[in-house]
Formats: C-alpha cells, sequence, structure tokens
C-alpha cells in the first residue's frame, strides 16, 4: 500500500480568502459571522450568517467564464487553483494519473433560484442555456479537471455536510491502491440565498440567536442550530514517493478514512451514535491507532455544528471510539468561526487540522461560556493552545446519516 501526503491547500472561507489569512484567524478566534447581506433578511428568523468577503473571481478565471459558473464553481476554481500553486504539481505528474475529486451538497442552487425566476417571469426564452452546467454538483470537479488538464479518476461526491470529508477520503485510497498519483480533493458551497435558507429555517436546522459574534457556539449548553456559511477548501493529495521525488513540500499524512452510515434518520444521527463512532473507528484502524496508548495525545476537529443534537451524540462517539483516552482529547469546533460550510466544510477542517499538526497550535472553540453536562469534554474555548498532538482527527456528520473521519500525522520519513 502506498503512502499518501499533503502537498498543497487552497481556501475560501468566511475567514479568510488564502491558507494563511485562514489559519491566522482561527487561532486567533476571529468570528467570521455577521448579519446577513445576500438578501433582504428582515422577514426571516434567521439573521445571521459567515459569507465569504472580498472574493474577486477575476484573481483565478477569465471575466467571461464568471457568468458561465455558478458560484459555487468560482469558490471551488480559486482554492484548487491556491492548491495547485501552493503544490507546485501542474505539470510535474502524469496528466492520466492526475484526478479531481470534488463535491457540493447543493451545486448550483443559486443559478436554479435565479433561472426559476427568470422563467415564472418571462418563460423558456428567459432561462439561460447554461443553467444545467451551473446547476449541477458535478460541474466544480469537471472545471477544475479541465483547467488542469487532470485526466485520472474524477468522483463528485454529494453526501451533505460530510461531502468533502468523504472527497478527501476516496482520494486517499484511489492513491494509496495506485490508481493515481495525485488528486486534487475538497468540496465548494454557496447557499446563502433567500429559498435555500427559507427551507433550512423552516426544518430548524438553523440558529435564530441574532448576535453574530455569539450566534455559533458548539458544545455550549446555549447552542440552538448553526449558522450558514460558505466558501471552498481543496487541497492536493499526492503518493509520497512521487512528492518526495520532486522535492514537493509535505505539510502532513492521511494515513485513516472512515466511511458509515446512520441508516436512521434523514437529518437526526443515531441517538446512539453508531455510525459516528464507526467511521471513527474505522479510520484509526486504517491508520494503526487502535491501541490506547497511541491515542493519548489527539487533537480532533470535531463536527460541533452548535445544535443540541450533534455535539452530544458527537461527545457520545468521541467517548467509544477513544475510550479512556476522550478526557484527554484536544477538541475544537472551527465552526464556532467559519460557521458551517456544508460540502466545503471537511476539507476547510481537515486542511485546519493538518495545519494544527505542523504548527503546534491548536485552534479553539469560540463563544464557549457556558458547560453542558451533556458535552463534557476539553473543547479548547475560547482561545488557541500551543500543544504539539501525535494525530489529528477531523469528523464530519451529515444529512442522510453519511459519516467520515478522516486520520492525519505530521510527516515521518
Amino acid at each position: 500500500m502506498k503512502r499518501v501526503v499533503i502537498t498543497g491547500m487552497g481556501v475560501i472561507s468566511p475567514v479568510g480568502n488564502d491558507v494563511t489569512s485562514f489559519w491566522n484567524n482561527l487561532i486567533s478566534g476571529t468570528c467570521g459571522i455577521g448579519y446577513i447581506t445576500k438578501f433582504d433578511a428582515t422577514n426571516f428568523k434567521v439573521k445571521v450568517a459567515a459569507e465569504v468577503k472580498d472574493f474577486d473571481p477575476l484573481k483565478y478565471m477569465e471575466k467571461s467564464s464568471i457568468r458561465k459558473n455558478d458560484l459555487y464553481t468560482q469558490y471551488a476554481i480559486a482554492a484548487a487553483t491556491q492548491a495547485v500553486e501552493d503544490s507546485k504539481i501542474e505539470n510535474a505528474v502524469d496528466n492520466s494519473r492526475f484526478g479531481v475529486y470534488v463535491g457540493s451538497g447543493t451545486g448550483g442552487i443559486g443559478t436554479v433560484i435565479e433561472q426559476v425566476r427568470k422563467f415564472d417571469e418571462g418563460g423558456i426564452r428567459k432561462v439561460s442555456p447554461f443553467l444545467i452546467p451551473m446547476m449541477i454538483s458535478n460541474i466544480a470537479a469537471g472545471a477544475i479537471a479541465i483547467k488542469f488538464k487532470a485526466e485520472g479518476p474524477s468522483l463528485p461526491v454529494v453526501t451533505a455536510c460530510a461531502t468533502s470529508s468523504h472527497t478527501i477520503g476516496e482520494a486517499f485510497r484511489a492513491i494509496k491502491h495506485g490508481y493515481a498519483d495525485a488528486i486534487i480533493a475538497g468540496g465548494a458551497e454557496a447557499a446563502i440565498y433567500d429559498v435555500a435558507m427559507s427551507g433550512f429555517c423552516n426544518c430548524k436546522a438553523l440558529t435564530c440567536n441574532e448576535n453574530p459574534l455569539d450566534s455559533c457556539c458548539p458544545f455550549d449548553k446555549r447552542r440552538d442550530g448553526f449558522v450558514m456559511g460558505e466558501g471552498a477548501g481543496m487541497v492536493v493529495l499526492e503518493e509520497y514517493e512521487h512528492a518526495k521525488a520532486r522535492g514537493a513540500k509535505i505539510y502532513g499524512e492521511i494515513c485513516g478514512y472512515g466511511n458509515t452510515c446512520d441508516a436512521y434518520h434523514i437529518t437526526a444521527p443515531h441517538p446512539e451514535a453508531t455510525g459516528s463512532v464507526n467511521s471513527m473507528l474505522q479510520a484509526l484502524k486504517e491508520a494503526g491507532l487502535e491501541s490506547p496508548e497511541m491515542l493519548q495525545n489527539v487533537y480532533i476537529n470535531a463536527h460541533g455544528t452548535s445544535t443540541p443534537l450533534n455535539d452530544k451524540t458527537e461527545t457520545m462517539a468521541i467517548k467509544l471510539a477513544l475510550k479512556e483516552n476522550a478526557e484527554k482529547a484536544y477538541i475544537s469546533s472551527t465552526k464556532s468561526m467559519t460557521g458551517h460550510m456544508l460540502g466545503a466544510a471537511g476539507a476547510v477542517e481537515a486542511i485546519a487540522s493538518v495545519l494544527a499538526l505542523q504548527n503546534g497550535i491548536l485552534p479553539p472553540t469560540i463563544n464557549y461560556k457556558e458547560k453542558d453536562e451533556d458535552c463534557d469534554l476539553n473543547y479548547i474555548p475560547n482561545k488557541a493552545i500551543q500543544h504539539q498532538a501525535d494525530v489529528a482527527i477531523s469528523n464530519s456528520l451529515g444529512f442522510g446519516g453519511h459519516n467520515a473521519c478522516l486520520v492525519f500525522k505530521k510527516i515521518e520519513e
């Protein structure tokens, strides 16, 4: 089996539109949540979202291409371009062994909303000929593959909030088993639109807290729903010997992946956390980290959505997976700063996990004020800490019961 490493990263997020600003804002506890500006939220119970700020697509694509690509695809191309440039993988890999695994939870939902309104107003002649390629959830992967001539395996994934953890995990397996030398993997999301937000509001998934700087409080007793976020996260995964031979910069190694389903409810997690704990156990087993002595110095970037059920259930899963080492684990939810980026969340949080290992700094869970008896572990409250963890675990749990877990280590020669 081949080893797989991370050689490039890219981020478009509510707390920064490049990896450096994203990381610096995370470790400083900067909140990227604000009042909704993308539509008139006067009549909405939900007033806050984690919007991307100052995004300039012209840095990544021609002006003529912008109107042909939904915002989620623009975010994806931007983050992928950053990752490819960071890795210097372009022209350093056989195109037939260069892949793209990029997904989205909602795809081009903004385009769908806009074009349905145009159809209602003016009929068939008003609908854009680009409607279909702009709306479909695989088009970001296709656009990235075209830009970088990646002719190898391509696999868009749609598993709601677990999407980009699954793309990274599946890409890891493809390289590990010899089907590719390098793969761009991640996810993108742009769903802060009135119709989409109405759906999330009416299923009571979002917070009604109107204070942007206190609205997302994972694992806190006051939590009442997640904050919608947007953006993209991308990594370049590469076979270790391939990366080493070309002198690539290596951020860390991915060494385990878990993929399960609760098979229980379309939105609620299993009350006994069976699916999420099994995804963690699968990932730890693949990483060779089954024995308790190997799990005494762990950082976990939790799914941590700030919803009553998720945070309670994830805490239970961590306890079941790590057993006596759960209380020793350092845990944080960076969603407290980025909001919930849906299909982009897993990739962005994987990047945070790798950077935590590389830099020996663990980002905090901000807005943590009131302890909950159901959430009684160490959630790194409010301030980052300097600590060199041995292992980083990133959890993602999606609507439909989809669970993903990724395990990372610092590179060992």
